[in-house]
């Protein structure tokens, strides 16, 4: 969808994860200017609950992925790419299988943000699931992860502590706790 601001859109890289644009754009001021664009399609996350959520300090199911940009592993929670024609609670629920090797009864969205406005249209939709079953990951050749199982109030401190650095990670984990379950 075209932003009622963009004069031209020129495309310099398209990628299997990501493209790149080169917008002339139309400023709030009438002025006329270049940036450039990181196009991404969207992804979804979800934040599994191993026992009830409101529950007194709920388990929660958190993995352990190898990040070659972050030069090693990252405490996140299963999350990845939109689809073509995929929904967000679609994509959810595959990374969840995916990555977690977990399917849930029940899904619900919580929040949706830009991760990186200032050059990505990136949005990723966050999800909270819980009645979980386990069963076995199905891990993509570049995927290296394991599973980690946490409390929520051990992964707010990981947040804290700087030891859980990825921010949709971080994000989604305080805003379940601060508006979500009320912690």
């Amino acid at each position: 969808m075209a932003d009622p601001g963009q004069v031209s859109t020129t495309r310099r890289y398209s990628g299997h994860v990501v493209n790149l644009d080169v917008d002339t754009v139309r400023f709030p001021d009438g002025s006329v200017g270049e940036l450039e664009m990181v196009r991404h399609p969207g992804a979804s996350l979800v934040l599994p609950f191993l026992s009830d959520p409101a529950g007194e300090d709920p388990q929660v199911l958190l993995i352990r992925q190898y990040r070659y940009a972050a030069r090693g592993f990252v405490i996140e929670c299963p999350a990845g790419r939109l689809e073509p024609g995929e929904s967000p609670e679609a994509c959810a629920r595959r990374e969840l299988r995916e990555e977690a090797g977990c399917t849930a009864e029940r899904l619900e969205h919580v929040y949706t943000f830009y991760t990186t406005p200032g050059f990505t249209d990136e949005r990723i939709h966050a999800f909270m699931a819980s009645g979980l079953s386990r069963g076995e990951a199905r891990l993509e050749a570049d995927e290296f992860v394991e599973t980690v199982t946490v409390s929520l109030s051990r992964a707010l401190e990981m947040v804290r502590d700087s030891e859980i650095v990825d921010a949709k990670t971080a994000l989604t984990l305080l805003y379940v706790a601060g508006f979500r379950l009320g912690s």
